[in-house]
């Protein structure tokens, strides 16, 4: 057998992230430009390899004065590092349609291995007679892993920001 090739199709797909702010609610945001692609022989995806990239500039928390400094040196440094990055390394099945999938995560020039949680959701062909393939990833990181350690002292003595972030991808592939 030959590998199948996926693409995720952006119109069905979101890149979610969460993280505490003054550690007492969340404040969440999407990627809105990226770019992923599966690998895959076998038909239930047990052997998939995910490449996935996201464009940082396409940051979008619905506030543009945070966005632009979310893009700044002070976080991500989209004007030196436009992209991030995550390629798999490993996949483990837990049961059925449940996986791990280890990989590694590339921010702001910063490597890390970070283990996920993958779910196949299914397969169906869409109105246009296109083969699709449904997953839920998920997964949380430590954001000064990466470089990404600027915070500031709320009024109370406490920080603003949380060091965990969450992160949520619903997404549909298509079969080319």
């Amino acid at each position: 057998m030959s590998k199948s090739l996926w693409s995720i199709d952006p119109m069905h797909s979101e890149i979610m992230f969460r993280i505490k702010h003054m550690l007492i609610t969340n404040v969440s945001g999407t990627f809105d430009m990226f770019q992923s692609t599966i690998e895959a022989e076998k038909k239930d995806f047990s052997d998939m390899e995910i490449s996935f990239s996201a464009d940082v500039a396409s940051i979008n928390t619905r506030n543009d004065h945070r966005d632009e400094h979310l893009r700044s040196n002070d976080f991500f440094d989209a004007a030196n590092h436009p992209t991030l990055t995550f390629t798999s390394t490993k996949l483990s099945r837990l049961k059925d349609n449940q996986y791990t999938l280890d990989g590694t995560f590339c921010i702001r020039g910063v490597e890390k291995n970070v283990q996920l949680e993958i779910t196949h959701t299914g397969v169906g062909l869409d109105l246009y007679g296109q083969t699709k393939a449904g997953f839920e990833i998920n997964g949380v990181i430590n954001r000064s892993d990466f470089g990404l350690t600027w915070n500031a002292a709320a009024e109370d003595g406490g920080l603003a920001l949380g060091e965990e972030i969450t992160l949520q991808i619903s997404s549909q592939f298509i079969l080319q």
